[in-house]
């Protein structure tokens, strides 16, 4: 697993119970050397949480290769080590523990360097980070209606870089979700034959983090031979046959769910004519393979709209119980994004800015909804998100019956490592706001 570049960690951020009370709360450090050291070399690390919390450098228990130590134990330590790859977990006792939602978490480390003259040391570390809290999802309300999952699209740009499978899914697990979406050709190695090796580390990982599959992303790329002298058009017998492919490795994954992206014809996303033989060539083995196939309804598209119509036209026509709809939560955002550097005001496609869709809606179409991926650009210090009204969302899903997952999907600036910590925020924006409904 890759860890982050902050000393202090995202992952790990959370309340630590004892039977039914909680005693305290955990953080995670990165050795911050160039080098793992012995333990015995750890002077302490003073940690202070808001104005709820301010302990001195003698107080944090740590924890290293899973046992736990005083800081006067590990003083007197033999060969234990803290290792450059792997973080310390540290413990500070604190009675009723910490209150989801964002804290500013301060920590000054103090280690020994033996190299370094004696008036220069301890060597110390401060750092400052606001970072969410992971959920105590034992204390989940059994009113809230709703399923969590993340997207591994919301790593986009990390994932390859800076994270691996197993560190993406560690975050997933850590925000209290119990789901994981992927895209195909985005987050399987050899697409779209993976080795028997990495299928068999895929299901190893779900059983670590105790994650399920939900929703696998896939594509009809209907301008597969547009170019050149020899260009033609697309058929609905070659948009089946990659339909099809990924069913069955979905499937082979343990997937419930298939979204295929379907090549466009319009601005409005008109799907290419050819969608339709594609899916209905498809949908007996979608069934044979019990996995429901459910395109999405994304900006700038609108839930009244032909193409939904068409969708949900295929649905009563068919008789189908494999073919539903995926609701991209982007089509509810009421207020732009912000210019990036360099775009000017007009000069990009208008639903950047919203299409606003009335979350009322959603109860035309709730009977065909099978899955929501939960699109959000930015999510402020104070837990207010600044594109997509989650209250009027949750609030119209809850009324239409929906008890499905809510798979984040963050799509904003991809500074290395931002995504982490914009889904636990949002994590924590959807629980909270659940709980109220």
């Amino acid at each position: 697993m890759l860890l982050e570049r902050e000393i202090l960690q995202s992952i790990g951020f959370r309340n630590v119970w004892e039977g039914d009370r909680i005693i305290g709360f955990q953080l995670q450090l990165r050795m911050p050397s160039y080098r793992g050291m012995a333990a015995s070399l750890i002077d302490g690390v003073a940690v202070k949480v808001d104005d709820l919390v301010d302990v001195g450098p003698e107080v944090p228990l740590w924890t290293l290769h899973g046992a736990t130590y005083t800081l006067q134990q590990l003083w007197d330590s033999e060969g234990v080590r803290w290792p450059l790859e792997d973080p310390a977990v540290v413990t500070v006792p604190f009675a009723g523990g910490l209150p989801v939602g964002i804290h500013e978490v301060t920590i000054e480390l103090r280690l020994r360097m033996s190299y370094i003259p004696l008036e220069h040391q301890p060597s110390t570390y401060r750092v400052t980070r606001r970072i969410t809290l992971s959920p105590d999802t034992a204390t989940q309300p059994a009113s809230d209606p709703f399923k969590y999952g993340v997207s591994l699209y919301s790593f986009m740009h990390d994932f390859g870089t800076v994270m691996d499978l197993e560190t993406a899914l560690a975050h997933v697990a850590d925000v209290g979700a119990t789901g994981v979406e992927i895209l195909g050709e985005g987050h399987i190695a050899n697409y779209p034959s993976p080795s028997t090796q990495w299928i068999d580390d895929w299901f190893a990982l779900l059983e670590k983090y105790r994650l399920e599959p939900t929703n696998y992303g896939s594509w009809i790329d209907s301008r597969l031979h547009s170019s050149g002298a020899n260009a033609r058009e697309f058929t609905g017998a070659e948009g089946a046959a990659m339909l099809q492919r990924d069913l069955r490795l979905a499937k082979q994954l343990g997937f419930r769910f298939v979204r295929p992206k379907i090549g466009v014809v319009s601005s409005d996303l008109v799907p290419h004519p050819a969608w339709t033989e594609s899916v209905e060539r498809s949908l007996d083995l979608a069934a044979d393979l019990d996995v429901v196939i459910c395109p999405e309804i994304h900006s700038p598209t609108p839930i009244k709209h032909e193409v939904v119509d068409d969708y949900i036209d295929l649905i009563q026509r068919t008789g189908t119980k494999h073919f539903g709809l995926l609701l991209d939560t982007g089509i509810f955002q009421d207020r732009p994004i912000p210019l990036r550097p360099g775009e000017l005001p007009g000069r990009r496609p208008a639903f950047l800015d919203g299409i606003a869709v009335d979350p009322a809606d959603i109860a035309d179409i709730a009977e065909y909804v099978v899955f929501i991926q939960a699109k959000f650009h930015d999510i402020d210090d104070d837990l207010v998100d600044q594109q997509i009204p989650w209250e009027p969302v949750l609030r119209a899903l809850k009324d239409a019956g929906y008890t499905g997952y809510l798979s984040s999907e963050y799509e904003g600036e991809r500074e290395p490592w931002r995504s982490i910590e914009q889904v636990r925020r949002q994590h924590s924006l959807m629980r909270r706001i659940a709980a109220t409904l």
